[in-house]
C-alpha cells in the first residue's frame, strides 16, 4: 500500500499539478506544499467553480484533508491571508486544517521591490520572474538573514531583526535603484496584524509529518513550478529560486527519502513555458495560436501568455531520470482533439556538428534543433472521458508512444479542467 506520494512537474511548470493533487487528495489525510511561494498558481475547477491557489495546498478543497505549508516554502503572509479569505467567500472553510511551518521564511515588501527593480534594470536580458519577491527571499534564507514565521512569536526580537534587514535593503533600493525607502515600523505593524489571523496555524510541521508517517497516514506532497525550472538542474539562469525536483521534497519538509513511496510526474500532452529561456520545441504559427486558445494558456499567477510547443521527449526523459519517477500523469489531452497530426520531439540535432542527441545537458541548449516523430491526430472529442478504453484509438496510441519515449507507465490522464475529467489507468495507492 503506497502511503506517501509526491506530485511534481516534469516541464517548465503549469502542467496542471493542482488539479491532480485535488483529484487524488480525496484518498489522502495530508497534503504538503514543500517549496516555492505565491509565484505558483494552481487552478482548480470544483462544481463548475474556478478556484486559483498560490500558497494553500490544493487538497484542502476536500473537507477532511489537513494541509501543511512546510519549511521549504517562502511565504507572503498578506497573500496567504487573502487566499484564506477568498476560500471562505467560496464556502471552503480551512480553520483548524491548515498548518504552517515555524521555519518557513517570509517574503516582505522590500523583496518584491528589489525583484521588480532588478528585472527592470536587466531589460531585454530579464529572467522573466513573476515579480513576487521569491528570489530575494530565498537569497536571505541562504545568507542566513531571513525572517521566519516563528519570529512572529517574539515581537521585540522581530522588531530588532526587521529593522536591520530593512536598513540592508534600503541601502540597495535607494542608492542603486532610486527607489523610495521602507519604514520598518509600517511593515512590523502589518506583520503583527496578519499574525493574529494565522497564529493558531504556526507549528513545527516536521513533528506533524513524523507522526503522520508513524501512524501510516496517506500524505501527498505537492510541488510547484516544474523540473526544468529547478535552480540546480533546470535551464539556468532562466529558472526559479528553489528545488522543484525531488530533492526539494526532502529538504523542504524534513521527510527522509525512504518515506517516499511513489513519485508521479505531471506533463502536458504538449509543452508550455512562461518567461524567458530556451524552449527547443517552441511554436510560432497557427498551432501556437490554437494551443494558446484551446488550452487557455495564460499564467494563473501573472496572466502572461504562455509560450507553446510540441511535447519534448528529450526533456521528459531527463525529468524521469532526475526525479526517479514512478509513473506519469498526462494532462490536457483534450486540447489536441482538433489536430490532424501531432509531433513529439524524440531527439535534438546539434546544428554545428549535425550530431543527434537523445540525451543532453539542459545547461546548454544553444544550436540544438528538435527532431520530431509525427503521429496521427484523432479528430474526436476526448473531453470528459473517464475510461481509457473509451479514448479514440489514435489517442490511446499517442499515450503508448509517450510511455515508450519516457520509459515509464502513464497512470493518470486528464481530459478536462473539472475534478472528475480524469482517467485513473491504475490505482496508484495499491
Amino acid at each position: 500500500m503506497k502511503k506517501n506520494i509526491v506530485i511534481l512537474g516534469t516541464q517548465w511548470g503549469d502542467e496542471g499539478k493542482g488539479k491532480i493533487v485535488d483529484y487524488l487528495s480525496r484518498y489522502s489525510a495530508y497534503v504538503v506544499r514543500y517549496h516555492g511561494g505565491h509565484n505558483a498558481g494552481h487552478t482548480l475547477v470544483v462544481d463548475q467553480k474556478k478556484i486559483v491557489l498560490h500558497l494553500i495546498p490544493s487538497g484542502l478543497l476536500h473537507p477532511d484533508v489537513i494541509g501543511i505549508i512546510s519549511n521549504g516554502v517562502v511565504i507572503s503572509i498578506s497573500e496567504l491571508v487573502k487566499e484564506i479569505e477568498m476560500l471562505k467567500k467560496n464556502n471552503f472553510f480551512i480553520d483548524k486544517r491548515l498548518f504552517i511551518s515555524n521555519s518557513a521564511s517570509l517574503i516582505l515588501p522590500f523583496h518584491i521591490a528589489l525583484d521588480l527593480e532588478r528585472e527592470k534594470k536587466l531589460g531585454v536580458n530579464a529572467i522573466g520572474t513573476t515579480g513576487r519577491g521569491i528570489g530575494p527571499a530565498y537569497e536571505d534564507k541562504i545568507a542566513r538573514r531571513s525572517l521566519r514565521i516563528g519570529d512572529l512569536n517574539n515581537e521585540k526580537k522581530l522588531s530588532i531583526k526587521l529593522e536591520k534587514i530593512v536598513n540592508y535593503y534600503n541601502d540597495q533600493l535607494v542608492s542603486i535603484y532610486k527607489h523610495k525607502s521602507f519604514d520598518y515600523k509600517v511593515i512590523l505593524k502589518d506583520l503583527l496584524e496578519s499574525k493574529n489571523i494565522i497564529n493558531d496555524m504556526i507549528t513545527d510541521t516536521n513533528i506533524m509529518l513524523y507522526s503522520a508517517i508513524k501512524n501510516k497516514k496517506t500524505i501527498i506532497f505537492e510541488g510547484a513550478q516544474g523540473s526544468l525550472l529547478d535552480i540546480d538542474h533546470g535551464t539556468y539562469p532562466y529558472v526559479t529560486s528553489s528545488n522543484s525536483t525531488i530533492g526539494g521534497v526532502i529538504t523542504g519538509t524534513g521527510v527522509g527519502p525512504k518515506s517516499l513511496d511513489y513519485i508521479l510526474g505531471v506533463t502536458k500532452a504538449y509543452s508550455t513555458r512562461v518567461g524567458n529561456g530556451p524552449f527547443p520545441t517552441e511554436l510560432f504559427n497557427d498551432i501556437d495560436n490554437y494551443l494558446s486558445k484551446k488550452g487557455n494558456e495564460f499564467g494563473s499567477t501573472t496572466g502572461r501568455k504562455r509560450r507553446t510547443g510540441w511535447l519534448d521527449g528529450v526533456a521528459l526523459r531527463y525529468a524521469v531520470q532526475l526525479n526517479s519517477l514512478s509513473a506519469l500523469c498526462i494532462t490536457k489531452l483534450d486540447v489536441l482533439d482538433n489536430l490532424k497530426e501531432i509531433k513529439v520531439c524524440i531527439a535534438y540535432q546539434n546544428m554545428n556538428t549535425l550530431e543527434i542527441h537523445t540525451n543532453t545537458s539542459f545547461n546548454n541548449l544553444e544550436n540544438m534543433k528538435p527532431v520530431y516523430e509525427i503521429y496521427p491526430g484523432w479528430m474526436e472529442k476526448t473531453s470528459g472521458i473517464t475510461k481509457i478504453e473509451d479514448l479514440p484509438n489514435a489517442a490511446q496510441h499517442y499515450i503508448k508512444c509517450i510511455e515508450k519515449i519516457a520509459g515509464i507507465p502513464v497512470d493518470i490522464i486528464s481530459t478536462g479542467p473539472n475534478r472528475n475529467d480524469t482517467i485513473l489507468v491504475r490505482n496508484i495507492f495499491l
